[in-house]
């Protein structure tokens, strides 16, 4: 009798437990499918947006193409003015950067002229020594970058009668040509204001070893000795 009593009691609790079971994993479920329809519900409305975007997007560029072909017809020429106005931006950032880089070069220029001379060196010859020398049947070296003061310069000399040889001086010197140049000249006129680094040791180097008059002047100071010396030249003995 306890045992057939016992049983239904056990079966009934067992279903109870179920039952609960049941409804809470049910709850969950609802809850679960809550959640995934809101957020579908949010990514839809987000579709929604990008779409309305992009149509607006579409339709600023297709405006913008339509104005910008009535502005290229309205004016003449328009396209070749944008591209000259690239071209001149891009030279005006190419002179900037060779404007710094002559300022760097005058720069060490001026720090080799201020270099305090080796003993063994000779010192720089007056203008005045110059002008005692005569030019005639004379090959004279001038060493230097600025074109206008090397054209005056052949002028001078060969209105003296002397042999002009010039030579650039600059960063990119091929030393066997101006050590060739600098042994088949008489007079070295080197214009310390615009030649290169190396350049101006080469020169001065040269000068000492060998004893040739060299003269190392800044450029409106070689006119002026030539000058000199030409009129030392065309004087009669």
């Amino acid at each position: 009798m306890t045992l057939a009593f016992q049983a239904p009691n056990s079966l009934h609790r067992e279903h109870a437990a179920l039952l609960v079971a049941y409804g809470q994993a049910q709850a969950r479920c609802s809850r679960l499918l809550s959640a995934q329809a809101q957020r579908i519900q949010c990514l839809e409305a987000e579709v929604f947006k990008l779409r309305a975007a992009v149509i607006q997007r579409d339709t600023a560029l297709a405006w913008a193409r339509e104005d910008r072909a009535a502005l290229e017809g309205a004016i003449p020429g328009l396209p070749r003015r944008v591209a000259l106005a690239r071209r001149v931006a891009q030279l005006m950032e190419r002179v900037q950067n060779l404007m710094r880089e002559r300022l760097a070069w005058q720069d060490r220029a001026a720090q080799a002229r201020a270099r305090p001379l080796d003993s063994a060196a000779e010192p720089p010859v007056p203008a005045a020594v110059i002008a005692a020398a005569t030019l005639r049947e004379k090959s004279v070296l001038c060493v230097g970058e600025d074109a206008m003061a090397l054209m005056l310069t052949r002028k001078v000399v060969e209105m003296a009668g002397g042999r002009y040889l010039g030579h650039c001086g600059g960063e990119s010197t091929d030393g066997d040509t101006l050590e060739a140049s600098l042994v088949a000249a008489d007079l070295v006129i080197c214009q310390t204001g615009c030649v290169s680094h190396g350049a101006y040791w080469r020169v001065k180097d040269h000068c000492t070893r060998t004893g040739k008059q060299c003269v190392l002047v800044d450029k409106p100071e070689a006119l002026t000795a030539l000058g000199l010396a030409r009129e030392s030249a065309e004087s009669p003995p």
